[in-house]
């Protein structure tokens, strides 16, 4: 089998990641009926963190250990990139090592550099420009409680950065209309933007969200935005999504927020109480997602 990295949903073809997100349906099933299955035994991955994580990390390791393998924790100072061994060199002392890295840096080329030095699969974990495991579970999420994406219509809200761009990237490969509203100034990178005709902006957040089926945000301030934070709350104030706001939206609506919140700046204080909400649901397919990604990189499709 030859080897595949995931640094882009534009890696995958459509019907690789509707493969995923039946997988990952396959997973989450099995997970609530304590079904042990475990095809990766003897296997073992690396977790490179360069940036804080909750839901990533525990995912990656979680998901490793319930498919029989190993998962070992690198975070910044923790390995020799820290005091500056070259990427290409760490590629290829790790290939010889392990049987897959997952990595979370600022960086999206050095995640690309990794990937052309290592003879094993790489997984983008999150950079400043993309985050495609997240847009795993939100697709997932949307179709184990509505059905098909490909038509529907969703909104993103806030800040154009790294989650906005791989909401466009799934636009183009799912096939769903999405519409941005984002301050002047942070809106996404024009080349991303125009790389589908499924991705607009719109000029305000109720332009965006009238009408949609699925409704999404991110926080204002993400990581390499420190010290912006002041400045970022008085641009973004008026984007923040709240019921009134959601009240726009298709009467089945849902809301994602691929956490962790802000509550009181990007969404109301009690935004996540409401029962359009489904960011629990959503935060726990980041573990059936990740694992039908692992198993499809490191083992292919499998018939289940």
């Amino acid at each position: 089998m030859n080897k595949r990295d995931f640094l882009s949903l534009l890696d995958f073809s459509p019907e690789e990641l509707e493969y995923l997100i039946r997988r990952g349906k396959q997973f989450r099933k099995m997970h609530a009926a304590g079904e042990v299955y475990q095809p990766l035994v003897g296997k073992t991955g690396i977790i490179i963190l360069q940036m804080a994580s909750t839901r990533t990390r525990v995912a990656f390791e979680a998901g490793m250990n319930q498919l029989g393998g190993h998962a070992i924790f690198l975070g910044t100072s923790d390995s020799q990139l820290g005091r500056g061994e070259p990427i290409a060199d760490f590629a290829r002392v790790v290939s010889e090592m392990v049987d897959i890295v997952m990595i979370r840096t600022a960086s999206q080329e050095d995640i690309e550099e990794l990937a052309r030095h290592a003879s094993i699969p790489i997984i983008n974990a999150m950079s400043s420009r993309l985050h495609p495991c997240q847009l795993l579970a939100d697709i997932q999420t949307f179709e184990e409680l509505r059905g098909p994406i490909k038509g529907a219509t969703v909104a993103f809200v806030g800040d154009g950065y790294n989650m906005c761009h791989s909401f466009i990237n799934a636009a183009r490969q799912w096939g769903f209309n999405l519409k941005m509203a984002c301050p002047e100034g942070y809106q996404p990178d024009p080349q991303i933007l125009q790389s589908t005709n499924n991705a607009q902006m719109v000029d305000s957040p109720g332009e965006a969200v009238a009408g949609a089926d699925l409704v999404v945000t991110d926080v204002w301030s993400s990581m390499g935005h420190e010290g912006q934070e002041v400045d970022r709350k008085a641009i973004f104030a008026p984007y923040q999504v709240n019921e009134s706001l959601l009240d726009r939206a298709a009467d089945d609506a849902l809301f994602m927020h691929c956490l962790p919140a802000h509550r009181g700046e990007e969404i109301s204080e009690t935004l996540f109480d409401d029962p359009r909400s489904v960011v629990w649901h959503e935060a726990g397919n980041r573990l059936h997602s990740q694992k039908a990604l692992m198993e499809f990189l490191l083992l292919g499709p499998v018939d289940a």
